[in-house]
């Protein structure tokens, strides 16, 4: 199992109360199968951050451009292998 880190920059806020719950609820049921490490917002409000639990890269990548976020364009993502100690 590795760690990915699904950073999600903001590309239409107009767009990101209306589909938070969704996004939301996809984090959460991600949670309960153990995919999903740490996530949460930037304090500064251009995004936020989703640690994902993996066993490739193939599998982390699917899981976040499965978030309503990504798929409805509300949010770009970048993906990288998180090397946590």
């Amino acid at each position: 199992m590795a760690y990915f880190a699904a950073i999600l920059y903001m590309e239409k806020p107009e767009l990101n109360t209306t589909y938070r719950p969704q996004h939301l609820a996809y984090l959460e049921e991600l949670e309960k199968e153990g995919k999903v490490h740490a996530k949460g917002p930037f304090t500064d409000g251009e995004g936020g951050l989703v640690i994902y639990k993996a066993d490739s890269y193939e599998e982390a990548k699917i899981l976040a451009e499965q978030d309503p976020y990504i798929v409805q364009g509300v949010r770009s993502l970048k993906l990288h292998e998180w090397g946590m100690k």
